[in-house]
């Protein structure tokens, strides 16, 4: 509690304390990360000693030429992959020392995930392409349905909900993409290359959805882009050179 800009330390009743205010830990932190394949026997260095914190609600953009690192580094943070050497904490968690299936339920229960190909079954209609992550929690099929649909309204397909992936448009598509990675209200929200595959006025609406979700909703995003005009809509950018972080 603040008291003319000072604190109260409530250890010590009726003394002021001068000391600053706790500040929150990063949603995400990476210490010391590196990450190699071996392949014909041969080492190949692909992040080196990768350092690199996100704020929960911040939107980061992870730029750099082909080869330089960024989608290793968007899947280590979203625990698709596991690092050779170093931490990714992601809301208090090391994610590097969880087991296989501890990280896959770990996944499916913190991460949203957009890709620039959208994946989605061809044999389900975007209703049930949006309600595929919720089939593993303990909902029931109205709840579920509930949530569903309230995630098609939110990125405009209320009227397309029973469509096939083959009939919608690339940018209805993505939307599906979207809504389904933000069925389950995900801590982190990871995109890699989500306008790709778009054209330019496509790809503008892609991303004035993906700021409302930040702004409005709060949701913390870290995209994958080679696009400045993609980048320009986050908060910072992020540079990768070669496996390393460039200034």
């Amino acid at each position: 509690m603040s008291i003319g800009g000072e604190v109260v330390d409530k250890t010590h009743t009726g003394q002021i304390s001068n000391a600053a205010p706790k500040q929150p830990s990063p949603l995400v932190s990476v210490r010391g990360l590196f990450k190699h394949y071996v392949r014909a026997g041969q080492v190949i260095p692909v992040l080196t000693d990768i350092n690199l914190e996100v704020a929960a609600g911040d939107y980061v953009a992870l730029m750099g030429p082909s080869g330089s690192g960024k989608s290793t580094l968007l899947n280590l943070i979203a625990g698709i992959d596991k690092p050779s050497a170093g931490s990714v904490v992601v809301d208090g968690i090391d994610i590097a020392q969880l087991s296989e299936s501890g990280l896959a339920g770990w996944r499916a229960a913190n991460i949203g995930f957009i890709f620039q190909f959208y994946n989605l079954m061809p044999v389900l209609s975007a209703f049930g392409n949006v309600e595929l992550p919720l089939l593993l929690t303990r909902l029931s099929r109205r709840e579920r349905r509930q949530r569903v649909s309230t995630a098609l309204s939110l990125v405009g397909l209320s009227d397309r909900m029973e469509h096939y992936p083959n009939e919608l448009s690339g940018g209805q598509q993505q939307r599906v993409a979207i809504a389904r990675a933000l069925i389950t209200d995900p801590t982190l929200v990871v995109a890699d290359e989500p306008t790709g595959d778009l054209d330019r006025t496509t790809a503008g609406e892609i991303l004035e959805l993906l700021d409302g979700f930040n702004r409005q909703l709060g949701k913390t995003i870290i995209m994958v882009t080679h696009d400045p005009k993609a980048a320009e809509k986050a908060h910072r950018m992020i540079h990768l050179e070669k496996g390393l972080l460039a200034d």
